[in-house]
């Protein structure tokens, strides 16, 4: 495989996961990690990718950052095409192909890959002795109880967006409810942009989380799609004698002698049948996608929750806002019976102060403390009905 492709392939330096850059690696860097534990950065176009996995151009555009494609999990032939947030890989059913491995996103992925994708069964690159490589393949046959490679990596995957979606739920929790408990002591300009912006960051994420979770709960209700994903049980369906390239691809994969290719017959047709019988079994990777299918719909419950805090603190605020709007209108209406009433009092003051001869004035000059009075009276009494009256029908509070 290094030989084959050693026009384009730079070998990984083992500090490459601590953080330094290798120069050449850039946005369309690749790296690649085997069951067998090696590891490879390549720099490669799409066709070179295209050509190695064997997908479709309109495959490989679903991974490309520069394009925006929802989150999506598919299967085809011979490969595993995978797009969740930054998380673009392609998996097969011997290596994972994952793109930008220096993104800081990127890289914790790296290291769980490297942690988890540890090879489990011996293999026959070993040039050791021939009951060195039956034993190893003896057990390769024997363990059925292993995962296929393909879907360690696609649990890796999918642990890791779920653990990011989860860590960007709680970062978010954190954040909004002392905004919002700050908001409910004191309504004011600048809290109210606060929240405004966290719940615009609420919307953006749950949107991304729904995404997710509606493409596993797609995967679960459609066991077809899922039979897709068993790229270990198709290699060993088309490996059976006669079967074209899958039998040069597994003659040449393991160059041994013809006592050993008669074990690798022996396997290849004992693999056939227990794939014939159980061709729709879909109940390991319909367990692995229902784990991470509760885990994601808990981050959306999650977020659900904040939502309807969001919501009922935006209903308290706008009950608080009605009652100080209340509070203003019933000031208003006291304030305008009170104008009302002085209107009436100077009304009364302005006719008397008009330049009007009247014989009485000259004679009766007590009248007019009896005048101010009356008037003065007659105001309060007015003032003191119109606020009664609004009491009565419930327009201000007693």
């Amino acid at each position: 495989m290094m030989g084959r492709e050693s026009g384009y392939v730079v070998p990984v330096d083992p500090v490459i996961g601590g953080g330094v850059k290798k120069k050449g690696v850039g946005s369309r860097s690749w790296i690649l990690m085997n069951d067998s534990g090696n590891e490879t950065i390549l720099d490669v176009d799409k066709y070179a990718i295209m050509h190695r996995v064997q997908i479709h151009a309109r495959d490989l555009r679903i991974i490309d950052p520069l394009l925006s494609y929802p989150s999506t999990i598919l299967g085809r032939e011979r490969a595993i095409v995978l797009n969740l947030e930054h998380i673009k890989a392609i998996i097969t059913s011997e290596e994972v192909l994952l793109r930008d491995p220096l993104d800081e996103n990127v890289t914790p992925v790296v290291e769980e890959l490297r942690r988890h994708l540890k090879p489990i069964n011996g293999n026959c690159e070993d040039q050791g002795t021939g009951k060195d490589i039956l034993s190893q393949h003896d057990v390769e046959v024997t363990e059925e109880d292993e995962s296929p490679f393909e879907f360690r990596a696609l649990e890796v995957a999918l642990e890791a967006i779920c653990s990011f979606l989860a860590a960007r739920t709680i970062e978010l929790e954190t954040a909004v409810y002392p905004a919002l408990d700050m908001l409910t002591s004191k309504i004011s300009s600048r809290n109210l942009d606060r929240v405004r912006k966290l719940k615009s960051q609420m919307t953006r994420l749950t949107a991304r989380v729904q995404k997710v979770r509606d493409e596993l709960e797609q995967l679960l209700d459609d066991d077809d799609d899922m039979a897709d994903l068993y790229l270990s049980r198709k290699w060993a369906g088309s490996a059976s004698p006669g079967s074209g390239a899958a039998g040069s691809v597994a003659a040449s994969w393991c160059f041994a002698s013809p006592t050993i290719g008669s074990r690798i017959s022996r396997a290849s047709r004992a693999s056939l049948a227990t794939v014939r019988a159980d061709e729709n079994d879909v109940e390991e990777l319909e367990m692995l996608l229902e784990a991470y299918f509760m885990q994601i719909d808990g981050t959306l419950n999650k977020l659900t929750t904040l939502r309807e805090y969001i919501d009922n603190t935006e209903d308290y605020i706008n009950i608080q806002l009605d009652n100080h709007r209340n509070q203003l209108i019933q000031l208003e209406l006291v304030l305008s019976s009170g104008t009302v009433c002085l209107a009436l009092y100077s009304l009364i003051a302005g006719i008397f102060g008009m330049n009007i001869p009247y014989t009485w004035n000259a004679d009766h000059g007590y009248m007019f403390k009896w005048v101010v009075t009356f008037s003065a009276g007659l105001s309060a009494v007015l003032f003191i009905l119109i606020i009664s009256y609004a009491r009565v029908k419930g327009l201000i509070g007693s």
